[in-house]
């Protein structure tokens, strides 16, 4: 005897669910992705045009780390006690596994060349992604990115404004810094006298000023003596991580920590913000103060990235999309797995940048050529349900 359900025609093979991805729990996501990251950032330092092995990789990394603490130790226990400063040393040699037996032009690749941008490259990375995913969130846009409101070209116009009147990398750095915020600013005062939508005039605002500044951008090359500072401005603008030091990395760690830490500390609200402006005034939310923090802790990650790096695209795109894709919209989740993958990724690529060719491909190309290709598949299968 055939039931009522039985007699219903089959759905067409077309509405049926294709294989889904399964998604990851939280704790799950963050542990394989930072395996995948520890055991990249080791490999990283065996790219390049000197070879070195994993073993001469891991006992100069040993030492110069046991070197840092015991010299910390050193001079804390200098002020605490008023012992001599000497004892360090004694201990160094004392301790076979740490005793420097390899050559110094070893100990010259690994810290002083490679390290300092491997740690750029996940810092840079992590921070971009989690600025996308934040801003994609806040503006409710999965076409979001961190310089939606002139940040880069800010930055940029800073940088070239740097290379035009001094050529000297702190100066480049800090009129970056400083022209990027000021970009922001503008776009967020606007905002504020504009009627309506206040987050559709910040979107406004921000597209305006970043056309206005890319206008001076094209001025100020235009300008540019075609011999010295052109190729110069050029090479900037693809955005490249081959002369990072630890020098640069002190100028940005503290504020793209702080901003990343803020971001860490405040991404539950964002789930409340994703809901939308009526929505979340009415769970009690100080909506306006929110959405000042998230856009000053964005808009410091990425004026401070733009600043050492120059110009690189699509991280804070498409990255956010390969974390919902692993544990969901859920951005208690999201922005820390959004910080782990930008981090594997720009590192990723900038380990492929220095070894495809024999000159050094500019990262930016590279991201761009990797980011595209995503983006359009993402289009293509018109993924719901992202926030």
């Amino acid at each position: 005897m055939s039931t009522a359900a039985e007699n219903q025609p089959l759905e067409p093979a077309a509405h049926q669910p294709r294989f889904r991805f399964k998604r990851l729990s939280g704790a799950s996501a963050v542990t394989i992705l930072t395996v995948v990251l520890v055991a990249l950032f080791v490999l990283s330092f065996l790219m390049g045009r000197y070879p070195i092995s994993i073993a001469d990789v891991i006992r100069v990394l040993l030492f110069n780390a046991a070197q840092a603490i015991i010299t910390v130790a050193e001079g804390i226990l200098k002020v605490a006690t008023h012992l001599p400063g000497d004892w360090a040393e004694t201990l160094l040699t004392r301790l076979p596994a740490m005793d420097p037996s390899f050559p110094d032009v070893l100990n010259t690749v690994v810290i002083q060349l490679r390290l300092p941008r491997v740690l750029a490259a996940m810092l840079i990375g992590g921070g971009l992604a989690v600025a996308g995913a934040s801003f994609q969130g806040l503006f409710r846009n999965p076409l979001v990115s961190p310089d939606i409101l002139g940040v880069s070209s800010g930055a940029s116009l800073g940088a070239i404004i740097g290379i035009l009147v001094s050529g000297q990398r702190i100066v480049i750095e800090l009129l970056a810094f400083g022209v990027a915020l000021l970009a922001v600013g503008g776009s967020y005062g606007i905002s504020r006298i504009v009627r309506g939508n206040r987050t559709l005039g910040l979107i406004l605002a921000g597209m305006a000023i970043g056309s206005l500044l890319s206008a001076f951008l094209s001025l100020a090359k235009y300008a540019a003596d075609p011999t010295n500072q052109l190729p110069t401005i050029t090479y900037w603008l693809m955005g490249s991580l081959s002369a990072i030091s630890f020098k640069d990395l002190a100028f940005v760690a503290a504020p793209m920590l702080i901003g990343i830490g803020g971001l860490l500390l405040i991404r539950w609200r964002l789930n409340v913000l994703a809901m939308g402006e009526d929505e979340a005034k009415a769970l009690g939310t100080n909506t306006g103060k929110l959405r000042a923090v998230i856009v000053i802790c964005c808009t410091v990650i990425t004026a401070s990235a733009v600043a050492i790096s120059g110009t690189i695209g699509w991280i804070g795109l498409i990255i956010p999309h390969i974390g919902r894709m692993l544990v969901g919209p859920d951005h208690k989740k999201l922005i820390p797995v959004s910080l782990l993958i930008g981090a594997i990724f720009l590192l990723l690529m900038d380990d492929i940048a220095r070894t495809m060719a024999q000159v050094e491909i500019p990262i930016g190309i590279l991201t761009a050529i990797m980011g595209v290709p995503f983006f359009l598949y993402l289009l293509a299968r018109g993924r719901r349900g992202w926030a």
